[in-house]
């Protein structure tokens, strides 16, 4: 079982290496499943609070935020949409599968939801796991007591994280 976190300074590095790495993983012909962040611009002006993922085993693309008005502060996950992701990316368990990404370690798979059943699938079928680490002291928290010493912490360097999937 090969399970990897990677976590990255500065917002929104750790999903723009992930992202990467899943895009030049799938241009050479691995068969991902999991879910990495869309990256876009946001918009001026903007609360930088819509927030797309892809399934990477189909391709499909989910916006996970939902709008909460003009004078909303904050942005808020859709339980739903979230719901969809992890239902396609648990559908997906049972097909052949070179690698599991994973954007983000969050507080729901901290808590024992979200994709942590996908995870533990894949690493039962001996599929390599990568998983994206935030900041969130709760999240890393989670991510150790899930996995024990079993994970390897990678640099955030491409070459690292594509050396280690393709291992």
């Amino acid at each position: 079982m090969r399970i990897a976190s990677i976590s990255a300074p500065g917002p929104g590095e750790t999903d723009r290496l992930i992202a990467e790495a899943a895009a030049t993983l799938e241009a050479e012909g691995f068969l991902l499943n999991g879910i990495v962040k869309v990256l876009q611009d946001a918009p001026k002006g903007s609360h930088h609070c819509e927030m797309d993922v892809r399934v990477l085993s189909d391709n499909r693309t989910i916006r996970i935020t939902q709008s909460l008005g003009k004078g909303a502060q904050g942005c808020r996950l859709n339980p739903e949409a979230i719901a969809e992701a992890v239902a396609a990316v648990d559908q997906a368990s049972s097909l052949e599968a070179d690698a599991f990404i994973l954007n983000k370690f969050g507080p729901e798979e901290a808590e024992g939801r979200g994709f942590r059943a996908a995870i533990a699938a894949a690493l039962e079928r001996g599929i390599p796991v990568l998983v994206g680490l935030g900041g969130g002291e709760a999240s890393r928290k989670g991510f150790a007591a899930f996995v024990g010493d079993m994970a390897e912490t990678l640099p955030a360097d491409p070459d690292a994280i594509l050396t280690w999937v393709r291992g």
